[in-house]
């Protein structure tokens, strides 16, 4: 099974590969992702776990969507997606773990579950969804998704489709865990 250690050590590395691929320094990324030099050097460098908001802002900058960065780092080859090699990635700032059910470099679509740990959120600018349509089924507990001016108090089993790319805050305002599915479709 994939540890929080493995999947920081990968994403520095797909990191960089992505960086190099594109012959952009580290300027040119800052640049494209507003991530300053010196924090895409320790990451990088696997000196410092990136953040959710960060890794969403440093995939949007290549062209990707934050399970397309995780899929390129980890993902193993193939249409079946068994659950001992899902990667499991954890926010450093919020507890936040994502577990990347299915992405397929050759699939339009992207499932993840993500648990938020009670009183916690995790925001994304609208820009993390400028290239995607995305869905959210809530499996336990309860989650609150204020989606530019809207606001969405969702319980388990409820669903909410997106809208129009806007900036994202999702929010755990209960004092119990929250478990959720992404669909995401990338055509």
């Amino acid at each position: 099974m994939n540890t929080s250690l493995d999947i920081d050590a990968a994403l520095a590395r797909r990191l960089r590969l992505e960086r190099e691929a594109r012959g952009w320094s580290l300027a040119d990324v800052a640049q494209r992702s507003g991530v300053s030099k010196a924090m895409l050097s320790k990451i990088e460098r696997g000196e410092t776990s990136a953040t959710a908001a960060l890794l969403v802002r440093l995939s949007t900058a290549f062209g990707l969507t934050l399970a397309g960065l995780l899929v390129r780092a980890e993902q193993p080859a193939g249409r079946v997606s068994r659950a001992a090699n899902q990667p499991r990635w954890t926010d450093p700032e919020t507890g936040y773990v994502r577990r990347q059910l299915l992405a397929m470099p050759d699939h339009p679509v992207e499932l993840a579950e993500i648990d938020l740990p009670a009183g916690k959120r995790v925001g994304f600018p609208a820009s993390a969804y400028a290239m995607i349509r995305q869905a959210i089924w809530v499996r336990d507990g309860a989650l609150t998704v204020v989606e530019g001016d809207e606001r969405h108090v969702l319980d388990a089993g409820d669903c909410l489709a997106f809208g129009a790319p806007a900036d994202v805050i999702l929010a755990n305002e209960t004092d119990r865990p929250c478990r959720y599915v992404v669909v995401i479709d990338r055509r």
